[in-house]
């Protein structure tokens, strides 16, 4: 498995487009530019509308769980709203409860593009089985651990060695086994994103 994942640009271009640093990553172009992408540097700060705030919102949440497609998020939405209790807090536990999430928020890979395609090359377990779904949807007491062959990859153990992004308290860690177990459900207000989240505002765009 290459080590550069071809999502990287990408993924700095959102993190440019937003202005923010979307994953908390110290080599963010964000940290030294925080106007979005073009050669006439910055512009004026333009009021959005409120349909622009939306969509904004929208687009930062979908692009940080790996730049999700609309189609696969709409149906994430939906499956939120027809969930008993608040919405946008059901949306949140859906995005976290996906497979490429918890191995992300694990530090087994380096970023969540990386945990997809980790995912896809089947070198995690779910409960002692293979799972080659990203968006597997994982349910507490699940043990997600990484295959053994595939611990001794250079950017495995350079994550795990690492630990650069801190470790909610809704999942366990055993690094010396590189097993994670998802006790429960998360509350929005535990969930350690590195810039705010507004999915009040994504439940208001898909409403319209």
């Amino acid at each position: 498995m290459p080590s550069r994942n071809r999502r990287n640009q990408p993924k700095n271009k959102l993190s440019r487009q937003m202005g923010e640093n979307i994953w908390g990553r110290e080599n963010c172009p964000t940290n030294t530019r925080t106007y979005g992408p073009g050669q006439h540097g910055p512009k004026g700060v333009r009021r959005r509308s409120d349909y622009g705030v939306q969509l904004r919102e929208k687009q930062k949440l979908k692009g940080y769980y790996g730049n999700i497609g609309e189609k696969q998020f709409r149906n994430i939405f939906k499956e939120a709203a027809a969930s008993k209790g608040d919405t946008s807090e059901n949306l949140l536990v859906l995005l976290e409860s996906r497979l490429d999430a918890i191995v992300y928020r694990s530090n087994f890979v380096p970023t969540v593009f990386a945990a997809r395609q980790f995912i896809n090359h089947k070198h995690v377990k779910v409960n002692g089985s293979v799972v080659n779904i990203s968006s597997y949807k994982c349910k507490p007491g699940d043990e997600i651990q990484v295959n053994e062959k595939s611990r001794s990859f250079p950017f495995v153990i350079d994550s795990v060695q690492k630990l650069e992004r801190d470790l909610p308290e809704y999942i366990n860690l055993d690094v010396k086994e590189f097993k994670a177990t998802y006790i429960r459900y998360p509350s929005s207000d535990e969930i350690p994103y590195p810039t705010m989240m507004s999915p009040g505002s994504v439940v208001e765009f898909y409403s319209r």
